[in-house]
């Protein structure tokens, strides 16, 4: 028998938030490949999950963990995906993993769950029927222009991750690019200190060099809309 690939989303702050599938897939498996293995050493000791063994999976022992995860599968084990937080895939490793492991003919089971992009979108108050997710934006040059250009062309709404260092500049490219549409800055979403910030480009600017903010960002930008 060959075993079965987990996608398991795990919670982006409040611990609360992880599902009962979730779980109970991560006291069946044989391995946790996890993104940071402390956080998720933290979510298995609030819920006494000690049967499973932890190793790590990141950008940097991606391609040779892919290699053995999929070797472990071969044989017949289970293995749960997960990030440092939210949903494996999505802005984090584990694509080259999947995508192994469905050439390969192996089992691939999505565990949904908790996401930055899909929480900060619903409560944004931005039109939510269609959107663009561009994850982080490229730090700079050339590919940093064509994103730029190409966000500003989209018509839904646009969604970005940013780091509190880069916040300012990428706010400013925004305005540059985009013009000084509406724009939500959600952050440490689900955390003690969750905080959206709502209005135009130049009114969350000017608030976060007033104040700059820190931990997880996620920006949700209105787009050109179908007019």
């Amino acid at each position: 028998m060959k075993g079965v690939l987990y996608i398991v989303a795990t919670p982006i702050g409040n611990l609360e938030d992880v599902t009962l599938r979730a779980l109970k897939i991560l006291r069946e498996v044989d391995v946790i490949a996890a993104e940071d293995t402390r956080k998720v050493r933290i979510l298995l000791r609030r819920y006494k999950i000690t049967s499973s063994s932890v190793i790590s999976f990141f950008q940097g022992n991606e391609e040779r963990r892919t290699k053995e995860i999929i070797e472990m599968l071969l044989e017949g084990k289970k293995v749960a995906l997960v990030s440092e937080s939210g949903t494996p895939t999505i802005s984090d490793p584990g694509y080259k993993l999947v995508k192994e492991a469905i050439e390969q003919g192996l089992h691939v089971v999505p565990i949904p769950g908790p996401s930055a992009l899909i929480a900060a979108l619903s409560a944004s108050g931005l039109p939510t029927d269609s959107f663009c997710f561009f994850g982080f934006l490229p730090p700079k040059g050339s590919k940093r222009r064509k994103r730029l250009e190409q966000l500003a062309r989209c018509r839904p709404t646009v969604i970005l991750y940013e780091s509190p260092r880069r916040l300012e500049a990428t706010l400013e490219d925004l305005l540059k690019w985009c013009g000084n549409r509406r724009i939500v800055l959600a952050r440490e979403i689900t955390k003690f200190h969750e905080e959206f910030l709502r209005g135009t480009i130049e009114e969350v600017l000017e608030e976060i060099r007033r104040l700059p903010r820190q931990g997880e960002i996620t920006l949700i930008m209105e787009g050109l809309g179908w007019r």
